[in-house]
């Protein structure tokens, strides 16, 4: 599994199919799709052009929280929230083969997360982001230092977790000596696709 996603930004559905194209150009393998508030047909419309940017440039093309649309248009999965629906039901829609990704923000999430076998977790926020509307409690480094170290105490096998959330090229160190397995990045990314590179050479060298 790759260490690094890309998680879309843009108002509108040229914005976002831009800033997907840059990244895909500057070396991404995997970009979640997410535009929340966004016309259905205008998504519909951004989701089966980025699906297919990605298959060009094989990379991962997964959609945030749109199990159906996921299903319609052979995305590679789906990313869902706390209040996005049930991952058993997005596994009985999309199969086995595709990759299906829950948030967490506590403890207990994570392990709801595990009990409900997603093949990733995007725990966050790491700080404060403006890319979310409802944001929940910022974890910090403590955070995510105490939820690792709890999973230890339980002799739980560490699971595949992504810091999400105000997440930049600093942090990735960090992050990986506390046991974070990889990153969701949005804001640096869509800014400066060119960091891209540089954040492949910090997770393979970390």
């Amino acid at each position: 599994m790759e260490k690094l996603q890309y998680i879309s930004q843009g108002n509108t559905r040229q914005e976002q199919e831009y800033n997907i194209r840059k990244a895909l150009d500057n070396g991404i393998k995997w970009v979640q799709i997410r535009w929340k508030n966004a016309p259905e047909n205008e998504l519909i419309n951004l989701c089966e052009t980025s699906k297919q940017l990605c298959s060009e440039y094989q990379s991962l093309c997964i959609i945030n929280d749109h199990v159906q649309l996921a299903k319609t248009i052979d995305a590679d999965g789906v990313h869902l929230g706390l209040s996005d629906g049930s991952i058993e039901e997005a596994r009985i829609i999309l199969g086995d083969n595709k990759m299906i990704g829950g948030t967490a923000n506590t403890i207990s999430d994570v392990i709801q997360r595990m009990n409900e076998s997603c093949d990733y977790i995007g725990l966050g926020p790491l700080r404060f982001t403006s890319t979310k509307e409802k944001l929940s409690p910022v974890l910090g480094f403590e955070g995510y230092q105490e939820i690792i170290d709890q999973l230890r105490g339980k002799s739980m096998v560490i699971p595949k977790i992504f810091a999400i959330g105000g997440v930049s090229l600093d942090d990735i160190q960090h992050l990986q000596q506390i046991g974070i397995y990889g990153v969701a990045v949005s804001g640096q990314i869509t800014s400066q696709p060119a960091i891209i590179n540089e954040f492949k050479k910090a997770m393979i060298y970390a």
